[in-house]
């Protein structure tokens, strides 16, 4: 009988579900843990278990009946203090507990970024009560860019154009933080030519980094990703330089989407992921390792020897624009008559409003293209009442 290594993936969304397959086809044995059952990763997992997250009790029972070699969050919305006991206790989570922990809500990322790594970010204040953000939002001045401090694909996000929008956009936060607390940030509005994700990788040979990844995003939840993202090599030096700073300081091993703003004269720190990132999805197939691929290697302690770009490309996500507990997905035929055009269906359960379903992949000789292609093909998908 084969004896590998075990994986224990709390989160299992379709992000976790590509790391699963690409673990198990190095031989690993796979175990998903989410809040919900037939999440994607449990479809493909060897075994899979439905808990709160949020629970320490359950999430520390789970790992000592499974003792996985390596515990890998995919979501933020984690019991990460039971995460630092388990560390200590000689288990291994993924890049590390403090990582987990860190990255857990935006306060704490934003912090070591700015006021202790010294990288260039947009201005920030926090607030816990409605009184308090109306405040740092007028001593932001507006616009200005409002979050909740945990939240999931950006949910919660909103641009706080002026007094009559505070309102409206703390209840958007309220609404769209993964956990019910008052704190959000507030952040200044910075006026930037594109925004990127420069997925890096700590691995047994050194750090890495991938072609950066252009994207879009609306209401903080990203609507197109394309990959390589055109850049000066000054803001390549520059994006890299600070995507090293930041990933050197939560450690470990394992992939990390690094969120940047581009300016014309600056590179700025958004956020960081210390997993792979919903843009990335592009990677499966413009690139020569896939995020997940490479996610797999990095923490299973294998050489990454190179990463590059076989093929410009291009990722549309589908999301469902109302709540269904039987749902079909049409227009597949047509989206796959697209050339070089491939369908990701995630397979969750149930559809919410703006929750991704399914998202589609394009190459091209050029990335214009490849972004034409996949967004003809997403406009053929339709998500129904079963």
């Amino acid at each position: 009988m084969y004896i590998g290594k075990k994986l224990l993936l709390l989160g299992s969304g379709e992000l976790g579900k590509e790391v699963i397959i690409e673990a198990q086809r190095l031989g690993v044995e796979t175990v998903a843990v989410d809040r919900y059952e037939h999440a994607p990763a449990m479809q493909v997992a060897h075994r899979s278990y439905v808990i709160d997250m949020l629970d320490r009790q359950a999430l520390r029972d789970i790992v000592e009946r499974e003792k996985p070699d390596l515990i890998v969050p995919e979501i933020e919305a984690i019991a990460t203090a039971e995460l630092v006991k388990l560390e200590e206790e000689g288990y291994r989570v993924i890049p590390t507990a403090r990582a987990a922990q860190l990255t857990m809500d935006r306060e704490g990322i934003r912090r070591l970024a700015s006021e202790t790594l010294g990288l260039p970010t947009a201005g920030y204040r926090f607030a816990d009560t409605y009184e308090q953000f109306g405040q740092a939002a007028r001593e932001m001045g507006f616009p200005c860019v409002v979050k909740p401090l945990m939240s999931s694909s950006g949910k919660g996000q909103s641009v706080c154009r002026s007094e009559a929008d505070l309102d409206r956009s703390w209840t958007i936060a309220m609404e769209g933080g993964r956990v019910q607390q008052a704190r959000v940030i507030v952040e200044e509005f910075i006026s930037f030519e594109s925004e990127i994700t420069l997925l890096t990788v700590r691995s047994v040979n050194g750090t890495l980094f991938c072609p950066p990844i252009g994207h879009i995003q609306k209401d903080g939840d990203y609507i197109e990703s394309w990959q390589p993202h055109e850049m000066t090599e000054q803001q390549i030096a520059e994006a890299k330089r600070i995507a090293g700073v930041i990933t050197d300081a939560l450690g470990g091993t394992g992939i990390f989407g690094v969120e940047l703003f581009l300016a014309k004269d600056k590179v700025y720190f958004s956020e960081v992921s210390p997993r792979p990132h919903d843009t990335g999805l592009v990677t499966l197939v413009s690139q020569n390792l896939s995020e997940f691929a490479l996610h797999a290697r990095a923490i299973l302690g294998y050489p990454i020897p190179e990463i590059y770009v076989t093929s410009p490309g291009a990722s549309r996500p589908l999301k469902a624009v109302e709540q269904l507990d039987e749902y079909r997905i049409d227009g597949m035929g047509e989206a796959l008559s697209v050339p070089q055009t491939q369908i990701r269906v995630f397979g969750k359960p149930v559809t919410k409003v703006g929750r991704r379903m399914a998202v589609t992949l394009s190459t091209a000789d050029s990335v214009e293209e490849a972004r034409v292609r996949a967004k003809q093909a997403l406009d053929h998908l339709s998500i129904h009442d079963e």
